[in-house]
């Protein structure tokens, strides 16, 4: 591809967002950069601190298990509080909880704080989810939620190298960088990002607004709750990546520094593809890449069994990879279309929760089948999975219209004046016309007009 040609790639990849869009998306990238307690929380506590690999994996569960307790909790207050004011408070609540982390010295206060800091640090990511449906056009959410998760990428791979380097000076000071980085994401967000949580229905005494939304309403969204099972399938397949893969290349006779030479190709693709395969995708059927993706997580961990070399784990970590940058932006994509407006924040943290549940499962789920039948039957797992979870997404989602898929643009549909609150299924209903991008009805005034063309400057 010529310059141009790569130019003209760059600006259509990054154009089109409010300039809000790109405040959030510094913010996570920023959030990212200090990213140092999950990945040295081991290393510190057992060479920094001396205790067991038992006690650095109870804690690595409770930090887990926080995230798990926040994520509906966190949602819940997306949509009560407001998407700004969650964000402010998760991430003030993770700088401070991650510097008091740096101090504790008792196991016990160790494993506390911990627990607080899986709750905070997971808390803001319902908030960011919405607030990014809020103020991105319909068609243009698929693009903008894969360019956060090359930020969240991008930062992890730049924190990581950087952290190794803090860890060989001081611990402590990775975990007073962390929270300065986290302290700056939060002023950022204050200063930056205004709220977009649509404006709802007033309440009358004793009379439920047709707009709200509860947990209870999400629970009952049969095909809602589908999506969010096949994606913990999904997470528990990708989690082997992180707690599987290394044990199995342990028995390999391979080292650490062989395991962490694989992984980072995980990274590095990442960083490289995301926004090009983005580029290829974005236009095709949500429905079929979610169904190619899921095949292609679970087979390329079934690779993993005919793995004996760095070479050929490196080449399983490529096949997964391409996997979850196809998965990860559509499935986000789908959750969104899925959820009311209204209801953005509860929804985004049922989904989120499917995740964490999954981060909780997965290192017990890949110890129990090593010890007791071997690693090639832990990838043979991950084979069958991908396989339930691609014909989940084939089973659940053959009826549902989705825009820019051939049954949706046949249709046409056209919204009334005055549509009533979304609480079903179904996509939310659009106006097309000739020429203009599609306005998605459901949303606030502010978005409305994004949608209709007035959009920020985009980087």
């Amino acid at each position: 591809m010529s310059v141009a040609g790569l130019r003209k790639a760059a600006h259509e990849t990054v154009a089109g967002f409010p300039r809000e869009f790109w405040w959030l998306w510094t913010s996570t990238l920023v959030n990212r950069l200090g990213a140092f307690v999950a990945t040295f929380m081991a290393l510190y506590l057992t060479l920094d601190r001396g205790y067991s690999a038992s006690y650095a994996g109870l804690v690595a569960a409770l930090h887990g298990l926080g995230g798990v307790v926040s994520s509906l909790g966190a949602g819940v207050m997306t949509d009560r509080l407001g998407r700004r004011p969650t964000m402010l408070i998760a991430q003030l609540s993770t700088a401070v909880s991650v510097a008091v982390l740096g101090f504790m010295v008792h196991p016990a206060a160790i494993a506390g704080v911990a627990f607080v800091v899986g709750m905070a640090s997971n808390a803001s990511r319902p908030a960011v989810q919405a607030m990014m449906a809020d103020i991105v056009r319909p068609e243009d959410r698929v693009r903008a939620f894969s360019l956060n998760y090359w930020a969240v990428n991008l930062g992890f791979a730049v924190s990581s190298a950087g952290a190794g380097f803090i860890a060989e000076y001081s611990y402590l000071a990775g975990f007073l960088c962390e929270a300065a980085l986290t302290l700056l994401c939060a002023v950022v967000v204050f200063l930056k990002v205004p709220e977009s949580r649509p404006e709802q229905a007033p309440r009358v005494a004793g009379v439920r607004p047709p707009d709200d939304v509860r947990l209870s309403t999400v629970l009952r969204d049969g095909r809602y709750m589908g999506v969010v099972g096949l994606s913990f399938l999904v997470a528990l397949i990708f989690q082997q990546g992180y707690v599987g893969l290394p044990v199995a290349m342990g028995a390999d006779g391979l080292s650490a520094s062989d395991f962490g030479t694989a992984i980072a190709v995980n990274g590095v693709l990442i960083v490289v593809l995301q926004i090009p395969v983005t580029r290829f995708i974005q236009h095709r059927d949500p429905r079929r890449l979610l169904i190619i993706s899921s095949l292609l997580a679970g087979y390329g961990f079934g690779l993993t069994a005919f793995a004996g070399s760095v070479g050929v784990y490196a080449l399983t970590v490529c096949v997964w990879t391409l996997a979850e940058i196809v998965n990860a932006p559509t499935q986000t994509g789908i959750v969104v279309q899925l959820s009311p407006s209204h209801g953005r924040g509860r929804y985004q943290g049922m989904y989120t929760m499917s995740w964490s549940v999954a981060a909780l499962i997965a290192p017990l789920m890949s110890g129990f089948v090593i010890d007791h039948y071997g690693a090639a039957w832990l990838w043979g797992t991950c084979a069958v999975l991908g396989t339930v979870t691609a014909a989940g997404y084939w089973l659940l989602m053959r009826s549902l219209e989705l825009p820019g898929s051939v049954k949706s643009a046949q249709a046409a549909p056209v919204a009334p004046a005055a549509p009533a609150p979304q609480t079903s299924l179904a996509a939310p209903a659009v106006t097309v016309e000739h020429g203009a991008p599609p306005v998605d009805h459901e949303a606030p005034p502010a978005e409305r007009a994004v949608a209709a063309g007035g959009t920020g400057p985009s980087l």
